[in-house]
């Protein structure tokens, strides 16, 4: 009897641990590593000399005859041992980096290893000037700002201090605290020429992939597919900026309280790219129909009208674009972050059906 009890429990615990999912069997990684990608060097005039010069005081050096490298994106990549076709590249949002896809605030899986247990390659970057890219060719005086109550507004996950009924986000405060200290500054002057820059040089490195933005990377995904054919499809989470229309046909700018949000004209022929591949952007919750007094969500009213004016041009001209309103199909609570919510596998499952949807897997 005590055999059979100790059998027992122990198939319990097997069976028990196939129910939780995935999440109890290994990722198997075939191959991984980092590199940098774009990126220029700055030179100084003169001839180095290595006796007069080859001493480092932070104070008084001379500079003479030396180069700095910077202005590149940082990327991380992971292979699985079965590999889908096309890799996904993941681009994060303004003031973050790669964290956004690794590791949700609450400490879940994040969507790096959600699609890398659904056999996708997965490419993850920092942008230029900014996390592990922070090797800036340009200076910039760098401010502690006591802005956090200002983000958590922004970013749509309450008022204040005090959450949104229903939100998709951890109450524990260490979450919250985790995801505060996801924040990292620009270390240069924002370009957004030279992030997109340097990310088409990784897809022109790597060769066909489906591109994954966060909120200000969207616009700039928009600017990369014109720089580069190896995007074969877009995910869009939030989208906030830098829509881009034909020349002669954006629409009238959208006022909001604390701004002005403005379409970016490009040649009709630039255009076009972006009707050969498709796309598909998600917004969450909390965002109002019609003007509020609240700043945090204004801006997101006007993101959101901007993307519907921008999918229709798109689809008209042509092309394959998808706008999902998460509550609009029932699923609500969702903050800026909808990758890293607490209904995260729900949402990559939205985009892995996509993804299934339009042959990109």
């Amino acid at each position: 009897m005590k055999t059979y009890a100790i059998s027992l429990l122990f198939l319990l615990f097997l069976i028990s641990g196939r129910a939780q999912g995935d999440k109890t069997e290994p990722i198997t990684i075939k191959n991984q590593g980092t590199f940098a990608i774009g990126g220029s060097i700055k030179k100084s005039e003169g001839t180095f000399d290595p006796i007069a010069h080859g001493v480092f005081n932070p104070t008084n050096q001379s500079t003479q005859g030396q180069t700095l490298h910077g202005d590149h994106a940082t990327v991380l990549y992971q292979i699985p041992t079965e590999p889908r076709n096309l890799p996904l590249v993941f681009w994060h949002g303004y003031g973050q980096s790669m964290r956004t896809w690794q590791t949700t605030p609450d400490g879940r899986e994040g969507f790096q290893s959600i699609f890398l247990r659904k056999g996708f390659p997965v490419y993850l970057l920092d942008q230029p000037r900014r996390g592990l890219s922070g090797q800036s060719l340009e200076p910039k005086m760098l401010e502690a700002r006591t802005e956090d109550q200002l983000w958590f507004g922004i970013f749509r996950m309450g008022k204040g201090t005090n959450f949104y009924s229903n939100i998709q986000f951890s109450k524990d405060p260490e979450a919250l605290n985790q995801f505060f200290r996801r924040s990292t500054p620009d270390t240069g002057p924002l370009d957004i020429n030279l992030n997109i820059d340097a990310v088409s040089n990784l897809f022109n490195k790597i060769g066909d992939a489906v591109l994954v933005t966060h909120s200000h990377s969207g616009g700039q995904g928009w600017g990369t597919v014109l720089k580069t054919d190896h995007i074969k499809g877009i995910v869009a989470y939030e989208p906030g900026s830098n829509f881009i229309f034909p020349e002669g046909k954006a629409p009238e700018e959208i006022s909001y309280v604390g701004g002005i949000l403005k379409a970016r004209e490009v040649p009709m022929e630039d255009f076009q790219k972006l009707t050969k591949i498709p796309i598909v952007i998600y917004y969450g919750d909390y965002i109002p129909e019609k003007k509020v007094e609240n700043p945090g969500q204004e801006q997101w009213r006007a993101a959101l009208l901007m993307a519907r004016k921008w999918t229709k041009a798109v689809n008209e001209a042509g092309g394959d674009v998808t706008l999902v309103v998460l509550p609009e199909i029932g699923i609500k609570g969702n903050t800026h972050f909808p990758m890293s919510d607490l209904n995260n596998q729900e949402i990559a499952q939205l985009m892995y059906n996509w993804l299934e949807e339009k042959g990109l897997n």
